[in-house]
């Protein structure tokens, strides 16, 4: 089944994170734009993929973002 308007279709999570990650210049300023621990805590790829998976308030934010920042 093909999704053209799914801008989030074929993405993995952890490709996201990092081109988020690389548009902000890094944690920091992820952080920033974002107001999550994993994000602003000892950051890492791992952690915030473990939160984000367990958490469907904090993906859809960062989802949100990447659409709204890079997906266009």
């Amino acid at each position: 089944m093909e999704q053209k308007n799914n801008p989030l279709h074929g993405k993995r999570l952890d490709d996201i994170i990092e081109a988020l990650v690389l548009y902000y210049g890094g944690w920091e300023g992820l952080g920033k734009e974002v107001k999550i621990k994993c994000f602003n805590e000892n950051p890492s790829l791992i952690s915030s993929l473990k939160f984000l998976r367990k958490t469907d308030w904090a993906r859809k934010e960062v989802e949100e973002l990447y659409i709204k920042k890079i997906a266009k």
